[in-house]
């Protein structure tokens, strides 16, 4: 069987601040990594090869996502590929990976993170296994593969579901399933000599036109919260005063 890991490239949000004045959020320092969601369908793929011989290749699609090679390969994928392209929406992602999957070929199983670390969109997986007709299984926190079927459980909000599905599948993973591993001096000296691979948006046959998404972003800010301070039991004034004043506040402000 061989599977193909989707990870996403994106700002570290530890490095991106908040100018609350102008209610913005400033990314200009912050270092690129791999979402952190993608590090747990990158290590599942691994495990995957550690107790079944799976073979696993990466693939990442964004902007200067050429500076991830030495990362996800270091983590255990055996191949890389990228595609440099500018940001774009779920929709035009989704078939710009199904298009590179057609193209690395014998692809068996796709594995992704339930979301990215940036947008969480939760739309990826599933629109990659529509685009290719594949079967696709959400929210997995357990997987198992044998020959060409692959069980799957499923964490869901009033239990845990088992599904078994045939190859060739897209499942979507939860940050429980495993616990990434950090690569090691040994491992960051391999992925040198491991082979990375750019697919051109040319050779996957698309156009500047066919890369306009269905939603544009035409902000993105911090939530900024206006306390205003107000004390109801200030010199003295009892609790029971102190709650009418606070009940006479909220309905003023039609909180309530």
């Amino acid at each position: 069987m061989k599977a193909l890991v989707c990870y996403k490239w994106v700002k570290d949000e530890a490095d991106i601040t908040v100018d609350t004045a102008a209610r913005t959020l400033n990314m200009d320092k912050a270092k690129y990594k791999v979402s952190e969601i993608d590090r747990n369908a990158i290590e599942l793929g691994v495990v995957l090869n550690e107790q079944q011989g799976v073979e696993v290749v990466a693939l990442s699609v964004g902007q200067t996502v050429n500076a991830s090679i030495k990362d996800v390969l270091a983590r255990g994928a055996e191949k890389a590929y990228y595609v440099e392209t500018q940001e774009l929406d779920s929709y035009v992602s989704a078939k710009v990976i199904a298009e590179s999957v057609k193209k690395i070929g014998d692809v068996d199983l796709i594995i992704c993170g339930e979301g990215s670390g940036d947008q969480y969109s939760q739309q990826v997986g599933p629109r990659i296994a529509a685009q290719l007709g594949y079967e696709v299984v959400t929210y997995v926190s357990k997987v198992e593969v044998n020959d060409s079927e692959i069980i799957a459980e499923r964490k869901l909000d009033d239990g845990v579901e088992v599904v078994k599905v045939q190859a060739p599948a897209v499942i979507t993973v939860l940050s429980e399933i495993n616990e990434p591993r950090i690569p090691g001096m040994k491992q960051i000296l391999s992925a040198k000599k491991k082979p990375s691979e750019e697919l051109s948006l040319a050779d996957l046959g698309f156009t500047a036109e066919m890369l306009e998404g269905l939603v544009k972003v035409t902000n993105v800010g911090p939530v900024v919260m206006d306390r205003k301070q107000i004390r109801m039991n200030a010199d003295g004034v009892s609790v029971k005063e102190s709650v009418s004043k606070l009940v006479e506040s909220l309905k003023a402000n039609k909180d309530i």
